[in-house]
């Protein structure tokens, strides 16, 4: 596996950061906002979470154990932290959620991944990066709407 930068996406949302978060942490809800992802776990630090990416039966499961835990409120920002631990997907994840004016909100998600693959996942990765960017962002779009 070799460490990547990562990525990085953020979405403004139109619903106060503590609806954002509780709808991001409701890992019941990930299939109608994360693109081809469903997902399930606890909540808190030390709590793991199971996503599956795919279409069908096709696609790979994420394992997750949440290290970081911080409930969003409509005045103050909220973080949730994963340590990703599955044989695909290794690395880091994080969310933030940010009060904004006017009743809005700001969502960072952060990837720190470690890649498959050795020098050719170091290879494939700017050819990989915008469209994940792209998935992800889409995604954020689609929470925001759905916690509006």
């Amino acid at each position: 596996m070799s460490p990547v930068q990562g990525v990085a996406v953020s979405q403004v949302c139109p619903a106060p950061a503590d609806r954002v978060w509780r709808t991001l942490v409701d890992w019941r809800l990930h299939e109608r906002w994360m693109y081809r992802t469903r997902a399930r776990g606890g909540q808190g630090v030390g709590a793991r979470v199971e996503a599956f990416t795919g279409v069908g039966p096709v696609g790979f499961t994420d394992h997750m154990e949440i290290t970081a835990w911080v409930p969003a409120t409509r005045e103050s920002a909220g973080r949730c932290e994963v340590r990703h631990l599955g044989g695909l997907v290794r690395g880091r994840g994080r969310f933030d959620v940010l009060p904004l004016p006017d009743g809005r909100s700001r969502v960072v998600w952060v990837e720190w991944l470690e890649l498959p693959l050795g020098a050719l996942g170091r290879l494939g990765w700017p050819l990989v990066r915008i469209p994940v960017s792209v998935l992800l962002r889409r995604s954020l779009r689609r929470l925001g709407r759905l916690a509006g």
